[in-house]
């Protein structure tokens, strides 16, 4: 699962990075001078980590394992391979659901940590070539001036909470399909919207509650 998303991790982290540097920057250096954009990297790893990667981890997995999800448990319920799991005595829980529940549950916090990681390397690749003065080392030492672990580790661990919401999702409109190949379709078709729901809403929880405890 993560090898399938790693490509568009990478876009995303770059993009990420460098849209959000490119944007802040010029407003940054208007009203608060050249100086004030030495504390730039600091911003941007900060929005990075702590917001941008994880939901846009959450986003991506919802909609690529979203709809694989929904579609192949699809599949084997109207191929009847699911009953035939069932007339063995055997669980489908635990032989198909389990497995990819757990799957999206482990991907999403790797696959957040690499975004972030290309996100703050595109803010720097952005300041060289817009022509800024920040060296590496400068650039650095920004960013990862208030990534505690702290802050950090609560962030990562809530695309777990993410993981755990798009795995239940496809494998419930996956095992719940009906109605031949377009029952197929629905079910990764509602699996996505539904997924893409759930994050959005369990991220705005989720920050409101780390915010309150940790």
């Amino acid at each position: 699962m993560l090898i399938g998303v790693l490509p568009l991790g990478v876009v995303a982290g770059l993009a990420v990075g460098a849209v959000v540097w490119m944007h802040l920057r010029g407003t940054v250096a208007t009203f608060g001078g050249p100086e004030a954009v030495r504390v730039l990297p600091r911003a941007l790893a900060l929005a990075v980590v702590l917001e941008f990667a994880p939901l846009t981890a959450g986003l991506m997995v919802a909609g690529r394992s979203g709809a694989s999800l929904g579609a192949e448990l699809g599949s084997m319920r109207l191929t009847e391979q699911i009953d035939a799991i069932e007339v063995l005595g055997l669980s489908p829980i635990r032989l198909l659901v389990a497995p990819r529940v757990l799957a999206c549950m482990l991907t999403l916090p790797l696959l957040a940590v690499f975004i972030s990681y290309l996100g703050i390397l595109s803010g720097f690749i952005a300041e060289v070539t817009s022509g800024g003065n920040l060296t590496w080392t400068q650039y650095h030492t920004a960013c990862v001036r208030d990534l505690t672990l702290a802050n950090v580790l609560p962030a990562t661990l809530k695309t777990v909470a993410f993981g755990y919401l798009i795995g239940i999702t496809g494998c419930y409109f996956g095992m719940q399909a009906t109605g031949g190949t377009e029952g197929v379709g629905r079910a990764a078709t509602h699996s996505v919207v539904v997924s893409i729901f759930l994050v959005l809403v369990a991220n705005v929880l989720l920050v409101r509650a780390i915010q309150l405890f940790c």
